[in-house]
C-alpha cells in the first residue's frame, strides 16, 4: 500500500482545507472556474476526474470474464449486494436521516440535495481502491479483477435506470439527459479508452502484460493530483455553506459510516453462511462496501452542479471510506481462520 493510499484521509482533509481557505480567499476566481460549463459539465472538474479515472480503466482487463464460473459464488455475492442491495438501503438511509432525524436541521431543499448524493454515491461500486483492499486482505488478485470487470460491464448498463428510479422514488426531478452523458463520458469512454491503452502498451512490449502495471505507475501521480484537485475546487465551491455550518460534514458521514459495515456485515455474512474461502470472500465483501468515489462526484456535479449539497456528500464520501474500510480490512484478516481455507 503506496504512501498516498495508507493516508488517502490525510491527503483529502489537507485538500479540504486548502479549498475552504481559497473559497474564502479568492471567491472571483473560483466562480469564474464554476462558469467554465458546457452542457451542465464543468470542463475543468471533467478533464481533473478524467485524470483520477484513466489509470484504473487502463488495469481493467476484460479477457478475464471467461473466468467468471470458475467460482461463481464470490461473484454472485458481490453483484447482488452492488446492484440489488446497496443502491437502495442507502437511498433508505439517506430518506431517514435528512428526511426524518435531520428534520428542522437544514432547509428540505439542501436535504434533498443531501439524499441524491448519497444516493449516487451508493449506486457507484469500487473500482481501483479494490486492488488495495484485497491485496491487504491477501485476496486472490485474478478472482478480484474478474469482479472489478464484470461489475465495470454491468455499471455501463445499470447506473444511470438505478440513479434515475431512486432519484424518481425520491421526488428529485431527473435530468436524464445530463445522467447518460455522465455515464459515457466518466464510465463508456474511459473504459473504451483504457482498453485501448492496454492493448497497445501489452502489444508494444511483445504481450507482457506486466508492462501494464508499469504504465498505470506511471500516470498514477496524475490520478492523485485529480482527485485532491477536484476535493481542493468542490470544497472551495461550497465554503461559505460549511463555515457557516461545520456540523454539516458530521451529519453526511454517518448515514455512509452506517452503510459502510452495513453492507459489509450482508455481504461477508452471505460469504460465510456460503463457505466461500476467505480469498474471495473478504474482497467481494470490500467491494460491495466501498465506493467508485470519482464516478460519484462526476455525476453529482453534472447533474445538479459544483456547489450543489449532492456534490458535497459525494465528497464526504472519499472523506470516510479509507478509515473505514482500514477498520473492515483488519476485522477480515482476524476472522480468517472462520473461513474455509483457500
Amino acid at each position: 500500500m503506496g504512501l498516498f493510499e495508507r493516508y488517502l484521509s490525510v491527503w483529502v482533509f489537507l485538500a479540504i482545507l486548502a479549498g475552504l481557505g481559497l473559497g474564502l480567499v479568492a471567491p472571483d476566481a473560483v466562480g469564474a472556474m464554476a462558469g467554465l460549463e458546457y452542457a451542465s459539465v464543468n470542463l475543468v472538474v471533467a478533464v481533473l476526474i478524467w485524470a483520477m479515472i484513466f489509470p484504473m480503466m487502463v488495469g481493467v482487463d476484460f479477457s478475464s470474464v471467461k473466468d467468471i464460473g470458475r467460482k461463481p459464488k464470490g461473484l454472485v455475492i458481490t453483484l447482488v449486494v452492488n446492484w440489488l442491495v446497496k443502491p437502495f438501503t442507502m437511498a433508505a438511509l439517506a430518506v431517514l436521516f435528512f428526511d426524518y432525524l435531520y428534520a428542522g436541521l437544514m432547509l428540505d431543499s439542501d436535504a434533498d440535495q443531501y439524499i441524491a448524493g448519497l444516493i449516487i454515491l451508493g449506486a457507484a461500486p469500487c473500482t481501483a481502491m479494490v486492488f488495495v483492499w484485497s491485496q491487504l486482505t491477501r485476496g486472490d488478485p485474478a478472482y478480484t479483477l474478474v469482479q472489478v470487470s464484470v461489475n465495470d460491464l454491468v455499471m455501463i448498463v445499470a447506473f444511470a435506470p438505478i440513479v434515475a428510479l431512486l432519484l424518481g422514488v425520491t421526488d428529485i426531478v431527473v435530468p436524464w439527459e445530463t445522467l447518460l452523458l455522465s455515464v459515457v463520458l466518466y464510465v463508456v469512454i474511459p473504459l473504451v479508452a483504457g482498453a485501448i491503452a492496454r492493448g497497445q502498451v501489452i502489444r508494444s512490449h511483445d504481450g507482457d502484460e506486466a508492462a501494464v502495471d508499469a504504465f498505470t505507475a506511471r500516470l498514477k501521480p496524475w490520478s492523485i493530483v485529480g482527485l485532491l484537485a477536484t476535493v481542493v475546487l468542490l470544497f472551495a465551491f461550497q465554503a461559505g455553506t460549511i463555515i457557516s455550518n461545520p456540523l454539516l460534514i458530521v451529519l453526511i458521514a454517518i448515514p455512509i459510516i452506517i452503510q459502510s459495515y452495513s453492507i459489509f456485515a450482508i455481504a461477508y455474512a452471505a460469504a460465510k453462511a456460503w463457505k466461500v474461502p476467505h480469498n474471495i470472500a473478504a474482497p467481494c465483501a470490500l467491494i460491495g462496501t466501498s465506493n467508485f468515489f470519482e464516478l460519484a462526484v462526476a455525476v453529482a456535479i453534472g447533474l445538479f452542479g459544483l456547489t450543489s449539497g449532492a456534490a458535497l456528500a459525494t465528497v464526504v464520501g472519499v472523506l470516510v471510506e479509507v478509515p473505514v474500510m482500514l477498520s473492515l480490512v483488519a476485522f477480515a484478516n482476524r476472522t480468517r481462520d472462520r473461513f474455509p481455507p483457500s
